[in-house]
């Protein structure tokens, strides 16, 4: 799905990783648009100095368990799609 967001098309609820150039570059490490009612909204989410350590079950259950990650279910939110990442 595709919409406009300050004036550039974009891809809408697809996570990508933030390059050097980028707004938010070394402050945060992914960024995702989503459609707020008839808006497009960028959220940022991520730890930059942080890896995401998924396939180890001890790190999954913990980063899981420390977020309240079955909780999140807005896609405006930066947790939801943290947590997704680690999913």
């Amino acid at each position: 799905m595709k919409g406009i967001y300050q004036g550039r098309n974009v891809t809408l609820e697809s996570p990508r990783r933030l390059r050097p150039g980028d707004v938010s570059y070394g402050r945060k490490k992914f960024e995702v648009f989503v459609l707020d009612g008839a808006r497009v909204k960028r959220v940022t989410f991520g730890d930059p100095n942080m890896k995401i350590r998924k396939y180890n079950p001890t790190a999954r259950a913990n980063f899981l368990a420390r977020h309240n990650c079955d909780t999140k279910k807005s896609k405006l939110k930066a947790g939801y799609w943290s947590c997704q990442k680690w999913l």
